[in-house]
């Protein structure tokens, strides 16, 4: 079998978790960040950690908890571990019903046997055939067990987190990239200046939605420019954050050592997956996803003190970035808008452009693979199927998305869409950034031509997280330490303040 490789969360361009639930009820905290998929069906709430960005989780009424201190695999019985390798077993055999019976009743409503087909089908489509097991490990959470099966696929290894209750019922169920070590702590760039800034914690929108963020403010006394970060794809954190990396916060960090400040703030998959009942995901659209909350967070910054309320900005990243003209279209009054690797293609033509990608990488790809794309690739012909309609199967369409997400996108351009906004807009493309390309980059600069008001940035050497690398960029660049290049960050100043 050829060398795994690990799928991150930033694998797709859409954020929406694969088959179905990714659900949580009644957490006893609103959870600290984490990162990239959509929720559905409905359950509660278990120790979490990263999710895969096209994955599934579903989950019981254990706090979450954003790094959950591991205690040694010897407090969990053994037979809780053999209990876990054997759903596993089941599961990937297909063997749904014995899957369901070991789940305790918040879990059965939420994901019964059928759906759980839907997550196997779509947990395939994304990281190929299932090749073995790979080994468990433990830990214990409060009054849970916490069982990591490692199996390996043709594309990727992935850990099948099992959270077991004290009666020894399954309360929660995630799908992970696989994580050898706990992530190390954040170490500021150098371009960071911490004794000019502050931060403050903030609430955006309100409601059932309301978000947990955080405010970075310059030490000024005069009004200052803010921005506005908007995330890619599947329930990221307000850092943004995939391994040991926090892109979101080196901009905060990085912007507000120059005199901006910067919003970011908890994805609303993220914050909220029990909200995401089957009857919201059925009309569950980019709009909810992400463009709501990031206008919420400009009307937010228009009534903070010490923020010039004619100098607020949004800024997105890839799956953000897409969004970006819907969000200016929305709010005409937002200052400027920022592109950092958004796409400008159909986001069922650059997910399979990604998966057959990886595939690629060691210079073969496999019959496994090759079926795995195959696969992806009829349901992306799916989404462009005239006769594609609300009631079209999530499982038969790409990473198990409800039909309506798409079809909100269908003829959705936003090139041509930027083309008519009155803000001013910067677009910012790596050059090694093998997710969204410089095809898009070129798709944007092809669209805004005619405008005298935008402005173009490609940086050869850094990929999808702006962060520098040498040759072929692969999933595992995600694991290594790094930080959003200061070029970056002080041609995002530059301009900003250009537009004073």
């Amino acid at each position: 079998m050829k060398t795994l490789v690990r799928l991150s969360w930033l694998l797709c361009a859409v954020s929406l978790l694969a088959a179905c639930a990714q659900a949580t009820v009644s957490p006893q905290a609103n959870p600290p960040p984490l990162p990239t998929g959509i929720p559905q069906a409905t359950a509660t709430q278990a120790p979490s950690s990263t999710p895969l960005a096209t994955a599934t989780q579903v989950a019981t009424d254990a706090p979450q908890a954003a790094t959950p201190t591991p205690t040694a695999s010897a407090a969990v019985p053994p037979e809780r571990i053999a209990q876990a390798q054997a759903i596993a077993d089941q599961f990937l055999e297909g063997d749904f019903a014995a899957v369901e019976a070991t789940f305790d009743a918040t879990m059965a409503s939420a994901l019964p046997a059928d759906k759980l087909k839907e997550v196997r089908q779509g947990l395939e489509a994304q990281v190929g055939a299932f090749a073995r097991q790979a080994g468990a490990r433990a830990e214990k959470y409060q009054q849970y067990d916490v069982v990591y099966v490692t199996l390996e696929f043709a594309l990727a290894a992935i850990d099948m987190k099992i959270v077991f209750d004290p009666a020894g019922q399954v309360a929660g169920l995630f799908f992970q990239p696989t994580q050898s070590a706990p992530p190390a702590a954040y170490v500021p760039p150098a371009y960071v200046r911490a004794e000019t800034f502050r931060e403050q914690d903030v609430t955006v929108g309100g409601g059932k939605w309301a978000l947990s963020g955080t405010l970075t403010l310059p030490l000024s006394d005069g009004l200052t420019p803010a921005v506005v970060l908007v995330h890619g794809s599947g329930p990221n954190d307000r850092d943004e954050t995939i391994g040991p990396n926090k892109p979101f916060r080196d901009l905060a960090w990085g912007l507000a050592s120059r005199g901006i400040a910067v919003l970011r703030y908890e994805k609303r998959t993220r914050q909220h997956p029990a909200q995401f009942t089957a009857d919201v995901l059925a009309t569950l659209t980019l709009k909810e996803e992400t463009v709501d909350d990031a206008l919420a967070a400009v009307a937010l910054l228009r009534q903070t003190a010490g923020i010039d309320p004619a100098r607020v900005y949004v800024l997105g990243h890839s799956l953000g970035g897409y969004a970006i003209p819907r969000i200016g279209l929305a709010d005409p009054q937002i200052a400027g808008l920022i592109v950092l690797a958004g796409p400008t293609r159909p986001l069922e033509e650059i997910t399979l452009e990604q998966v057959t990608y990886i595939a690629g990488l060691d210079g073969t790809v496999t019959a496994d693979e090759q079926a795995s794309l195959d696969a992806l690739g009829a349901q992306a012909a799916r989404v462009q199927d005239p006769n594609l309609s609300a009631a079209s199967p999530a499982a038969d369409l790409p990473l198990g998305i409800p039909a309506n997400y798409w079809l909100d996108l269908r003829g959705y351009d936003p090139g041509e869409v930027a083309r008519g906004l009155s803000q001013p807009l910067l677009i910012l493309q790596g050059g090694r950034d093998y997710q969204v390309t410089t095809v898009d980059f070129e798709g944007w600069k092809a669209a805004l031509a005619s405008r005298s008001d935008v402005e173009f940035r490609l940086y050869p050497d850094l990929n999808h997280l702006f962060m520098v690398g040498e040759g072929k960029a692969t999933p595992a660049e995600y694991d290594r330490a790094g930080h959003v290049a200061e070029p970056v960050i002080a041609d995002l100043a530059q301009w900003i303040e250009a537009g004073r």
